[in-house]
């Protein structure tokens, strides 16, 4: 096991980041029908940022990549952004996603790491 020189912040879905999906039109988010209630409650990303030190909380580290992460979940349904929220604010963040800063992170494969630039 490999202890990689990363930090992790995970972002779980909340009610109102579903409220959005549901009201974008479905030629945007290619819906059949509206998810249900927690229909998100299993899905959550993690994402790999840089190293903090686990009394920081991930705070700083937060304050320098939420806009990225933001956009990347509001990409996942509007692509081309049409039909974000605006602004788009940490606080509106933290509104529509639980975050829960991982200072610690171990690659336990034994695969070799692929990355691919989004």
């Amino acid at each position: 096991m490999k202890l990689l020189n990363r930090s992790a912040l995970m972002l779980q879905p909340r009610q109102p980041y579903l409220d959005w999906i549901n009201a974008l039109p479905s030629d945007v988010s290619e819906l059949e029908q509206p998810l249900a209630n927690g229909a998100l409650d299993d899905e959550g990303r993690v994402y790999l940022v840089d190293e903090f030190e686990p009394e920081q909380g991930g705070e700083g580290t937060l304050a320098s990549h939420w806009q990225r992460l933001f956009n990347n979940e509001l990409s996942a349904w509007d692509e081309f952004g049409d039909h974000w929220p605006e602004p788009l604010s940490l606080s509106l963040l933290t509104e529509w996603f639980e975050l829960k800063p991982l200072a610690l992170a171990f690659d336990a494969s034994d695969q070799t790491l692929m990355t691919a630039q989004l």
